[in-house]
């Protein structure tokens, strides 16, 4: 029996109507619900306002959790922002998707073959299918990789298409995406967000899977790999991208090196990264930044994100591209106008797809009459313009006008490539948006991604759809308000459920090395950034307990321990210095570099630290206030370090974080007793000294005498079992440094393990009695020069 409906719910959709003249998703021309929506549509109707709110809340959490987000541009700089969520799929019915699926496979096999007369025997300019000035004044054209065969035979490996459905119901190409598409992880995080919200529906209706996809694909770029030693890499610009969250999770998803132009050099035509363990060939590379950014040496002279020599790499053979350097011409809003033609002449097929018409004006053949007359077209008063978006989701048109003036088709023209190019405008469906707990009808467009695999181009069963915030279909590109919602390709029986586990029991497990250098680098800081902020925490809780006592901060103990607080740039009355703050921003902007290697807890508990101390910043005053804030920042941050000491995989990435902290630490307690602990120290600093220790306790049960400068060094300084002390930091880095590669080379110590080893040794003989200031400045140096012959060895 089909469950009561809540009539305050069926409101939702009671009111839902599809726009005169546009068409809709759900509603058919005529009106009624289509078959495919109708069990979501069901559901959603029988749902309280509580129980939708409270599935929109999980699915909205997973989101957060996951740390999915989009950088948003502005007048004052960028910001990260929530994803913009759309919480009702878009549901296409699996016949209707098969149509999709045959246009798009004709179109990126058209796009192949263009490309690759383009940039070799360039018979389309010569026979007169293109005109000369839209490649030879393209930006995109790029002219030294004429003639430049890629590796495997083929420019196109990865395309996204912009396809929205006219008035008339039918699916049109509205743009290629072919220089670096953006979104697919972006589809992977609706995908799992939507299935929060609708978990039981989900189960129940026959949606098509993507992880097929993705696998198929992985695939595809580990056949083109020539040895098990040569890599696979997602190259990105970096985290100030836009699209940088989804760079990491891809790379992420996929089990792949997430790398950047600064990660890679070219050795005698060979494309290598720079690992801990020295060059390492990368022979694929699925490019995120633009084709012109890669090559500072032949390409764009001003970038600084690329890798000088690549296109002498693409010359040599040794590397493969996704997608070819140069094929990015193939996005010119021009060349819309062309496809119909170039279709027959190269496909000899007609487009099973539309394009968006376009018209470049002066164009011969079919188009001249377009040229003669281009003045005399009208566009109609009441339209609305198709809102094209370059690939990181800018409306590069306009929105819906109202034009009284009736201007002419000349006046709505576009400058590209020095020629004028007119664009016909055309009218985007429709579908279900909830606002304000009423579905209510918004513009929509979809995001469809092709890839190349080993039995030819496979179309994603679903895509990445933008929907608008209002009637307005300018408005569906994020910056301008819009949102993003899963799509669902619904079959009418049973689908497989895929997973990138594989189907055999074969595996080939990667040998320690694999990490780059600059990946090191950053684990390593964000060990170091962390400890310290962890002592200046322990520091300032326990100066500010004891202010709380007497409001005196001429008190000699606390003058005493304030100024060592001002040598190392923390101002104990502040509260929470900002020299704090900004050892949490270099934390947090550490591991920013390095999301794909970095947990999503342990990201979503870093940035929490970070808020929080930024919160008490603004309100804790001293003395006690601050002493209960410190306290619950060293909670927060020891549930970080947990976090990475259970769930972080003791690899090469891990010895470089735990080095950072080891070094830090010692660092930080060998400063604290050269200052506290010598003859000149008031009275009370011994005591503090072992409470900012974590010591008191353990000083109470390993010696039967008061507290004396003694037993405080022998336990903080030379207690090889004590988590706290110099000898235990420096034993530990020994360790971790013996692990790493190349510590010994035939035999032999390298520089930097033996200069661990003498300093661990040089410690471990010491007594009590022969620990001195003096000592205390030695060891500090000696540490530093450990951290510099470190950098020089792995990070550099």
């Amino acid at each position: 029996m089909a469950p009561p409906i809540d009539r305050e719910s069926e409101a939702r959709s009671a009111r839902y109507r599809a726009l005169p003249g546009i068409a809709d998703e759900m509603l058919d021309n005529k009106g009624n619900v289509r078959p495919v929506w109708q069990p979501l549509l069901s559901a959603i109707e029988t749902m309280s306002d509580e129980e939708l709110h409270e599935r929109f809340a999980r699915a909205d959490r997973y989101l957060r959790d996951a740390g999915v987000f989009y950088r948003a541009y502005g007048s004052s700089g960028s910001s990260e922002r929530a994803w913009p969520f759309s919480h009702v799929p878009v549901l296409i019915s699996e016949a209707e998707w098969k149509t999709v699926t045959e246009g798009l496979i004709q179109r990126a096999n058209l796009l192949e073959a263009v490309v690759s007369d383009i940039y070799s025997e360039n018979r389309l300019v010569q026979e007169g299918f293109l005109p000369p000035q839209l490649i030879a004044a393209n930006p995109e054209f790029l002219r030294p990789l004429v003639g430049i065969k890629p590796a495997g035979g083929h420019y196109l490996h990865f395309c996204s298409f912009e396809i929205g459905r006219g008035p008339d119901g039918n699916w049109w190409v509205l743009a290629d995406r072919t220089q670096a598409p953006s979104g697919a992880g972006f589809a992977l995080e609706n995908r799992v967000a939507t299935t929060r919200a609708f978990s039981d529906l989900y189960a129940e209706t026959h949606v098509h899977r993507l992880a097929s996809f993705f696998g198929n694909f992985r695939k595809a770029l580990q056949s083109r790999t020539r040895s098990n030693d040569e890599r696979i890499a997602v190259l990105s610009p970096g985290p100030a991208n836009e699209t940088y969250f989804e760079h990491a999770y891809i790379a992420r998803y996929l089990g792949i090196m997430l790398l950047e132009g600064e990660d890679l050099t070219v050795v005698d035509g060979k494309v290598m990264v720079r690992t801990v363990a020295g060059l390492k060939p990368v022979s694929v590379l699925w490019r995120r930044l633009d084709a012109a950014f890669a090559d500072p040496l032949e390409l764009d002279q001003t970038s600084y994100i690329g890798t000088p020599g690549m296109v002498e790499a693409l010359r040599n053979g040794s590397v493969t591209f996704v997608n070819a350097l140069g094929s990015g011409i193939l996005e010119t809003r021009a060349m819309l106008a062309f496809m119909p033609t170039l279709s027959r002449h190269l496909l000899n097929e007609e487009l099973k797809l539309p394009s968006i018409a376009t018209w470049w004006c002066g164009q011969k053949a079919e188009r001249e009459h377009v040229a003669r007359n281009l003045d005399k077209m009208v566009i109609g008063s009441a339209f609305s313009r198709l809102p094209f978006f370059d690939d990181n989701g800018y409306s590069v048109l306009g929105s819906r006008y109202e034009d009284p003036h009736h201007r002419s088709a000349s006046e709505w023209l576009d400058i590209e490539a020095g020629n004028l190019v007119g664009q016909e405008v055309v009218t985007l469906s429709t579908t279900p948006a909830m606002v304000n707990g009423r579905l209510t009808p918004r513009p929509m467009s979809l995001r469809v991604y092709a890839a190349r695999t080993r039995d030819g181009w496979e179309i994603m069963p679903g895509g990445f759809a933008r929907i608008g915030s209002g009637d307005d279909a300018s408005a569906i590109a994020m910056q301008a308000g819009g949102n993003a919602a899963d799509v669902w390709i619904v079959s009418d029986r049973p689908v497989e459920r895929t997973s990138l586990l594989p189907a055999e029991e074969t595996f080939t497990r990667n040998m320690p090395g694999n990490l780059p250098s600059r990946a090191a680098d950053n684990l390593f800081w964000l060990g170091r950034y962390i400890e310290r902020a962890e002592g200046v925490l322990r520091i300032l809780r326990a100066w500010h307990a004891r202010f709380a006592e007497t409001a005196d901060k001429n008190q000699p103990l606390l003058a005493f321990v304030a100024a060592y607080l001002e040598s190392i740039d923390v101002d104990p009355i502040e509260g929470t210095p900002d020299s704090l703050l900004r050892s949490f921003d270099s934390a947090v902007y550490s591991a920013s570099n390095i999301r794909d290697r970095f947990s999503p807890d342990g990201w979503l508990a870093l940035n929490d630290l970070s808020k929080t101390a930024k919160r008490f910043h603004e309100h804790v005053k001293p003395g006690d206030d601050v002493a209960h804030a410190m306290t619950v920042l060293l909670r927060k941050l020891a549930g970080f370090a947990g976090l990475v000491h259970e769930n972080m995989y003791r690899f090469t990435g891990w010895r470089f974080l735990t080095l950072g902290r080891m070094i830090e630490r010692g660092l930080h307690m060998t400063r604290l007793l050269g200052h506290m602990s010598g003859p000149d120290a008031p009275d009370g600093a011994l005591d503090m000294l072992l409470e900012i220790g974590d010591n008191v306790m353990t000083h109470r049960r390993r010696y039967n005498v008061s507290t004396a400068r003694l037993t405080v060094t022998d336990l903080l300084a030379l207690d090889q079992l004590n988590p706290r002390s110099i000898l235990f930091q420096l034993n530990e880095i020994r360790v971790e440094i013996e692990q790493l590669p190349n510590a010994m080379v035939n035999g032999q110590m390298s520089n930097l393990m033996r200069e661990a080893v003498k300093l661990h040794s040089g410690l471990a003989v010491r007594t009590p009695e022969a620990m001195s200031s003096d000592v205390y400045v030695d060891l500090e140096r000696e540490l530093e020069k450990l951290s510099d012959i470190l950098a020089r060895t792995y990070l550099s």
